[in-house]
């Protein structure tokens, strides 16, 4: 909706209509009383419009005012005002009301993702890697954020209109398998496998390790047993494939609860032959070499001084991680040819895509600029009331059980048909909204009763809101009109809140451009904090039949709106609760 002052802010910075869309933001509506649209001083200065003297109080006042006075209003402009913030900018409400809600109606579920904000965007080949878990290992909580960050980075990614493939790239290589046959074969026990194969295989590895410590056999036979599998051992690849297909079945099945999909289960396993390959290509290139101790390395310091290196090889010859990360992303080009390609993993490997990405470089690769490592914090305090969650799957049985209670305490909750259901998408709903609050990079703490309260910023908060509005339609006794007189929408809440339905694709754009989730949640909080400021104030029921056709057609936009944020962060909107 800020086209409507984009004109006039052209001609007076002389800069192009479509490098001014992403600089213009909706007002904060709860804030700002001196225009719908604000002009942020940060943008001018940064593109050269104004003088990076402008951010100095003073400065800024007579760079602006200067600005402001070179602005001619034209319909639908109506005022122009500089202040602190930057230049606002006052529309015809009508015009912009009625501009609002005809906009919702027409895009409906695609509210806000059709904007001139995404039109350089829209049509790129994005690959996105997430939650990777190693197989025959319990899905850890600490899966959690990759599943969930990488699952809203590539949701958000089509939503917009580029071609995403998913990808979830499995541990499913390496001596920690052979450490892991050797444990079977130990410890392993076939009629536990088959009760509950996932833990069982956790426990053997749990158990081999401890014994790993005090006999250095096991370490040997483990190494042994890796080299026959990358060799082709039949019955090494029998025992691999038994756990693998095991691990992806259980996986499979948490994955469905979270509302995540995969376009494609690769895993290193896929790039142990190739890898080989690549080693040579390195030789050859003279990038690879030898150590005292007889590892390969390539050396990716700028002054060949070994400051900073990656190890490719063991050893004995055998490839290691960053090997077969190497492969899959030269795979992953010549499959996709992508734009872009997001490894969504957290902070601790830092290290390793940074050598990851520059040793593609140094092989010649042009496009390994395009690729991105989305570092995320660690979580803490995932506990249930029987002391500390071990699965992930725990922590979603646990929301659902917890927000079930709540459901069943509160003197508010309507009959449900399957409050099972209910209860177990508003617990994940919590979760997610927890998790998303803060910056991706930084490490929280996870606290039930926060999660699951009703008020405040929570996503049962959010579930709760959009069934109040769901209900409100229902019981209106009306259908929702297609359009309304704009007189009839002008006390403060409702302009409040059609201010904020106004900016939802800013909202979005931003978190595209920093790849937050936290923007369009804060964006959604506020949106509901709004509805039930207007809840409180603009009655629909026994109002005139206009007045509330008016109010139901705001109510419902707010909804769809609302609806449609919840679905980019990945959370399904109930009805009733």
């Amino acid at each position: 909706m800020t086209e409507f002052t984009h004109l006039d802010i052209s001609r007076a910075a002389k800069v192009r209509e479509e490098k001014i869309a992403p600089w213009v933001q909706v007002s904060n509506p709860k804030i700002s009383s001196e225009g719908e649209f604000l002009l942020p001083i940060k943008p001018l200065i940064d593109s050269g419009v104004l003088p990076p003297s402008a951010e100095e109080s003073g400065s800024a006042h007579d760079a602006i005012g200067n600005l402001t006075n070179k602005i001619s209003c034209q319909h639908p402009v109506l005022k122009v005002i500089g202040n602190k913030n930057g230049i606002q900018f006052s529309v015809d409400r009508a015009l912009l009301i009625k501009s609002v809600l005809s906009k919702v109606q027409e895009d409906r579920d695609q509210y806000g993702r059709h904007s001139e904000l995404f039109s350089r965007n829209k049509g790129e080949k994005v690959i996105v890697e997430y939650s990777s878990p190693n197989i025959a290992k319990p899905f850890h909580a600490g899966h959690l954020r990759s599943t969930i960050i990488g699952n809203f980075i590539a949701r958000l990614n089509h939503a917009l209109g580029n071609k995403v493939v998913r990808i979830n790239y499995l541990g499913d290589w390496g001596v920690q398998f052979g450490l892991l046959a050797v444990g079977f074969q130990l410890f392993g026990s076939e009629a536990a496998l088959q009760r509950n194969p996932i833990q069982h295989l956790f426990e053997v590895y749990v158990k081999v390790n401890q014994a790993a410590e005090e006999r250095e056999e096991i370490h040997r036979q483990a190494r042994e047993v890796f080299r026959h599998l990358e060799h082709g051992d039949q019955a090494a690849l029998s025992l691999w494939t038994r756990f693998r297909d095991l691990s992806v079945e259980e996986y499979s099945r948490i994955y469905k609860r979270l509302g995540v999909q995969f376009d494609e289960y690769s895993g290193e396993s896929m790039y142990s032959e190739r890898s080989q390959k690549v080693i040579s290509q390195l030789q050859q290139a003279g990038l690879l070499q030898t150590t005292q101790r007889g590892t390969g390395v390539v050396d990716l310091s700028e002054d060949n001084s070994m400051s900073f290196y990656s190890t490719v090889t063991r050893s004995d010859g055998t490839s290691l991680y960053i090997t077969r990360d190497i492969v899959a992303a030269i795979d992953r080009y010549e499959r996709y040819k992508f734009d872009k390609m997001y490894y969504v993993v957290d902070k601790s490997q830092e290290d390793h895509f940074c050598q990851l990405f520059k040793t593609l470089e140094k092989m010649g690769h042009t496009w390994a600029d395009r690729c991105h490592h989305v570092k995320f914090g660690r979580v803490q305090g995932m506990k249930t009331r029987r002391g500390e969650v071990v699965l992930l799957e725990d922590i979603l049985t646990e929301a659902q059980r917890q927000m079930l209670d709540n459901m069943q305490q509160a003197a508010t909750t309507k009959h449900m048909d399957d409050p099972e259901e209910v209860a177990e998408t508003v617990g994940i709903t919590a979760v997610l909204a927890q998790d998303f609050r803060g910056k991706v990079l930084s490490d929280y703490k996870f606290d039930w009763n926060r999660a699951l309260q009703s008020k405040g910023d929570t996503g049962v908060f959010l579930q709760y809101t959009h069934a109040r509005l769901c209900s409100l339609e229902r019981e209106s006794g009306m259908s929702v009109p297609a359009s309304c007189d704009p007189a009839l929408l002008q006390e403060r809440q409702a302009l409040q809140l059609l201010q904020q339905i106004a900016g939802f694709d800013q909202a979005v754009h931003k978190a595209l451009t920093d790849l937050e989730p936290r923007h369009i949640l804060s964006y959604t909080l506020q949106l509901s904090h709004l509805v039930a400021a207007a809840h409180r104030s603009l009655k629909v029921k026994d109002s005139p039949n206009e007045v509330a056709k008016a109010r139901l057609l705001l109510f419902h936009s707010a909804r769809v709106t609302l609806a449609n944020g919840m679905a980019l962060l990945c959370m399904t909107p109930v009805d009733r609760m």
